[in-house]
């Protein structure tokens, strides 16, 4: 077994590096800008950029060399002392006459950072195009072709000081010679320390370490956001997995032993009701019946065992019917087989014959059923948890969610997914005690 359970914990390492790689892009690829949502659309873009810098956000995504920045602007661009009606165009090109133009940044160069600017254009005629930096900056390449009709870019790449005591440090100028040209896009990256200096490994590395992050929405630990938040999500999730499994089990097996009686059509019944009823449905129910105009429990909070009384009845309810009809399957087909009708033919009474002989032969299938609500203890409902103000894990993903808080959503996935194969493991450890025929190998 020791030999079984190491393996299957190496099995796990690239199983989670998987679930780290996936959740990543995911997160960056469907959500949008973290720092926007966190800072509101009005936020500067200096500040939209310290925030980016703080998190690591500035960084390649998965790797690379330049990462990005807001030292442009988004949109056509824009130059300072362009001539009139230049930066009037709603989109790009923008034409340029000969001249200089120094590109219209959202904030001064930041110190200590190597920055890439970018230039598409093109000309008709002889046109020349070069830039000229900041004495305080180290050029270090520049790059661009002396004419060209058709698009291509011309590039600086500069670095900036490592302390800024003086003046602000200003934009490189773009110099424009012999013929007017045409600018498509103007663009902006900073470059990162090296190849592997990523989103993603340094979010690797945050893990390893056991660092979750910062939540920005609460401004604090993650870890600490999910240790305030896993006593009520047990307070009320385990109450509802334990009592809804002895309950379901207990009704399938006297429904199997009084097959066909009215009680028993009369749960099935019961049961295809129970699921056919929306989870909206019970909520919005319980909360208006029971809450508002009975009076019998509290609709919201969390101040006492009383106010965790109608969402666990709830989340019994909603979800006893499909594992009453589950159970019910398992327990008639096992209740069919010559062992139970010989115990019953041997005078063995309908609790020791339920009890003792079928439920043991029905934990195979029903540990499989039960191992996927199992991660799911920890996460908590989100409905629930939600709709009666519950300060659980649920409450604050779905918090999470509406403010983009990326750290706390990658770390209820984390831990959900790592709980979820622990669970696997030991469901299969299990398995072989419940069954002297499964072997583990």
């Amino acid at each position: 077994m020791g030999a079984y359970v190491l393996r299957r914990l190496l099995q796990t390492i690239p199983t989670l590096f998987g679930v780290l790689l996936i959740t990543f892009i995911l997160f960056h690829v469907v959500g949008g800008s973290p720092a926007a949502m966190t800072l509101g659309e009005h936020a500067s873009p200096l500040a939209l950029e310290e925030f980016d810098e703080v998190r690591g956000f500035n960084k390649p995504l998965l790797a690379g060399r330049w990462g990005p920045t807001r030292l442009v602007p988004a949109g056509p661009p824009r130059f300072v002392d362009a001539p009139p009606g230049a930066n009037d165009e709603p989109r790009a090109p923008v034409r340029l006459s000969p001249g200089v133009y120094r590109p219209a940044l959202s904030f001064p160069p930041r110190p200590g950072v190597i920055y890439r600017l970018e230039l598409e254009w093109r000309a008709e005629g002889p046109a020349r195009v070069g830039w000229r930096a900041d004495p305080r900056f180290q050029a270090l390449e520049a790059s661009g072709p002396a004419f060209s009709k058709g698009w291509k870019t011309a590039a600086l790449v500069f670095a900036t000081p490592a302390e800024n005591g003086g003046p602000a440090l200003r934009a490189p100028e773009l110099i424009v010679e012999d013929d007017a040209i045409e600018v498509r896009a103007l663009r902006a990256r900073r470059r990162a320390r090296h190849v592997l200096d990523s989103q993603f490994v340094h979010y690797l590395g945050q893990t390893l370490r056991g660092d979750l992050g910062v939540s920005s929405r609460e401004n604090r630990r993650v870890a600490e956001l999910l240790r305030e938040g896993i006593g009520p999500t047990l307070a009320l999730t385990v109450p509802i997995f334990f009592v809804g499994l002895v309950v379901s089990l207990a009704l399938a097996l006297w429904c199997a032993y009084r097959r066909n009686a009215a009680l028993d059509r009369a749960i099935v019944v019961v049961s295809v009701g129970l699921m056919s009823v929306n989870y909206l449905v019970w909520i919005a129910v319980g909360q208006y019946v029971l809450a508002y105009r009975l009076g019998w429990f509290p609709a919201w909070g969390f101040e006492s065992a009383r106010h965790l009384v109608l969402p666990s009845l709830i989340g019994i309810l909603s979800g006893l019917g499909a594992d009453v009809r589950f159970y019910r399957t398992l327990a008639l087909d096992e209740i069919g087989r010559d062992y139970v009708r010989t115990a019953f033919a041997r005078g063995a009474g309908a609790g020791r014959v339920l009890f003792r002989h079928v439920l043991p032969n029905l934990m195979i299938p029903v540990l499989t059923n039960v191992v996927i609500a199992l991660p799911f203890l920890y996460t908590g409902s989100l409905l629930l948890e939600s709709f009666f103000g519950i300060p659980g894990l649920g409450y604050l993903g779905v918090n999470a969610i509406h403010s983009a808080d990326v750290d706390v959503l990658r770390a209820v996935v984390l831990i959900g997914a790592l709980l979820f194969m622990a669970a696997n493991l030991l469901t299969d450890l299990a398995y072989a005690v419940l069954d002297p025929r499964v072997r583990l190998r």
